[in-house]
């Protein structure tokens, strides 16, 4: 999969000299144990673990990915591309609201591929998610392309008449995390995602 924007700049800022072979290496290495580790046990996974088992030091982890929320980000990228991409496909399709339903349910299923992925989704600010100031976390800087794509979805299902017009984006990318996190939850329940989104769904009718 080619870079995504945000994966471009994250590994090669503007101004800054490429990235050496070494220094990638070292940067891919962390981001598949990290991937593993996450996967395992959660995003709150331990860092320390995560450079041991990529064979660096945590320095090493560090310089790449400041906090854990800039590697979550950096984990979560491969995710955001896919996003982007389904969302590019509705834009086609013969029902708006089908089609945001249905990228809404991609959304659900991202969030669930690790544990702890909902809750740190919910509480990104999306407000501030198009800043690019040393204030804004790399997980916000992250999710500002799935809030520009969720929002053509949206606009479009409300020019047809099948979504109320006084929903936004930003709260409706809300209610599908906390719906990611309740599966998450409940894991026993394996259709409670889709009750709640189709809940959720009846009131954002006209």
């Amino acid at each position: 999969m080619s870079p995504t924007p945000a994966q471009a700049s994250a590994e090669t800022p503007a101004g800054a000299r490429p990235m050496r072979a070494d220094a990638r290496r070292n940067r891919d290495r962390l981001l598949a144990e990290a991937r593993l580790a996450f996967a395992a046990h959660g995003t709150s996974a331990s860092l320390e673990d995560i450079a041991r088992r990529a064979d660096v030091g945590i320095g090493t982890l560090y310089r790449h990915f400041p906090n854990r929320q800039a590697l979550l980000g950096a984990v979560f990228e491969e995710a955001v591309g896919d996003l982007l991409a389904r969302a590019g496909e509705q834009l086609d399709a013969a029902r708006p609201c089908t089609a945001l339903v249905s990228w809404l349910r991609d959304i659900i299923t991202h969030a669930g591929e690790y544990r702890g992925l909902a809750q740190a989704l919910m509480t990104v600010s999306y407000a501030d998610s198009r800043a690019a100031d040393e204030n804004t976390s790399d997980l916000a800087r992250c999710c500002a392309p799935i809030r520009e794509a969720g929002t053509a979805l949206l606009r479009r299902a409300q020019r047809a008449h099948t979504v109320r017009e006084d929903v936004s984006i930003g709260d409706l990318l809300q209610l599908t995390h906390a719906i990611a996190l309740a599966a998450e939850e409940t894991p026993d329940d394996p259709d409670l995602a889709d009750r709640l989104l189709t809940l959720t769904l009846r009131g954002l009718k006209p």
